[in-house]
Parts: structure tokens; C-alpha cells; sequence
């Protein structure tokens, strides 16, 4: 990690992310993950962190191992199908990942993600956020309504509210 984004992490504390994720396109964010929800059978979770502590910056050599260990330790995996997709946004670094598990990665290829993960830095860059993230969340729902339909009533088995660290 080179020096001054390491300075960076250590010296922004992590609440600046707030005035790019507001309470309000966290709600937006969240009804967005609740409405496409009724497209499909797969779970969705957005994770918008901060800075990382000195711990995570020695731990994680990029972004991708960052939102793979969320994947993890959120279980974003357990699911029945196989169809959970994780989002996480590293707010100060500008990197966006899109992970998806098996039964979905199988079926999608990478360049799809990819666009996306473009896409949605694109907005941010843009200082769109709130546009930005209900996008992700809008093409993901689609995404996973054409691979998993959802045959009627579909309880989340995750929570849709975004998780700030």
C-alpha cells in the first residue's frame, strides 16, 4: 500500500463517508434492495466503508480481498440457491466490487460485473451516490430476475439495509 493512501486511511476518519452515504440514500438504497427483492429468489447486500484501520490496510492487499472477506463473514453465501451478491464500496479509496456466489457467478460473466462496478464508480465520481448505488441495485435485481424468478411471495433472508463500517 503506498504511504499516502495509507496516511489517508489513518488520518479521514471513517464518519466523513456519511456526507457521501447520507441516512437518506441509505433508505434509498434499502427500498431499492426491498423492490427488486420481488424479481427474484437472491439476496443482495451492500457494504460502504470508510476508512480502514491499520489492521485491515496490513491485511488486505486490494479492494477484492477486502469484499471477499465480507462475503464471508456477512454470509452473504448462505443462501439455498447459491444466489447471494455482495456490493461493497470503499468509499475513500473510490473502489466498487460486486461478489457473487457460485450459483450466480457461474451463470454471469465477469465483464457483466465489471460494467457495473464501472457504472456505479462512474456516478459516484460524479458525486451521484444515492443514483449511483439504487442503480447497482436496480441492474442486480434484474440480473438475478432473469437467473432466479421469483415464483411469488419472496422473504428476504437478509436484512436489505445497507451496513456503514
Amino acid at each position: 500500500m503506498k504511504l499516502m493512501q495509507t496516511l489517508k486511511h489513518l488520518f479521514i476518519p471513517a464518519w466523513m463517508r456519511g456526507r457521501a452515504f447520507s441516512t437518506e440514500t441509505l433508505a434509498a438504497i434499502e427500498v431499492a434492495l426491498g423492490e427488486s427483492e420481488k424479481w427474484h429468489r437472491g439476496e443482495i447486500r451492500v457494504v460502504v466503508e470508510g476508512s480502514l484501520g491499520l489492521a485491515e490496510l496490513w491485511r488486505y492487499s486490494s479492494a477484492r480481498a477486502r469484499a471477499e472477506e465480507l462475503f464471508a463473514r456477512l454470509r452473504v453465501w448462505d443462501t439455498a440457491e447459491n444466489n447471494g451478491v455482495l456490493i461493497y464500496i470503499q468509499w475513500l479509496d473510490h473502489k466498487v466490487e460486486v461478489v457473487a456466489d457460485r450459483g450466480l457467478a457461474t451463470r454471469v460473466p465477469q465483464a457483466e460485473w465489471d460494467q457495473l462496478c464501472h457504472r456505479m464508480d462512474y456516478a459516484f465520481r460524479e458525486g451521484d451516490y444515492r443514483g449511483g448505488a439504487v442503480m447497482a441495485a436496480r441492474e442486480l435485481g434484474l440480473i438475478l430476475a432473469a437467473h432466479f424468478p421469483a415464483p411469488g411471495i419472496n422473504p428476504a433472508t437478509l436484512q436489505d439495509r445497507p451496513i456503514l463500517l
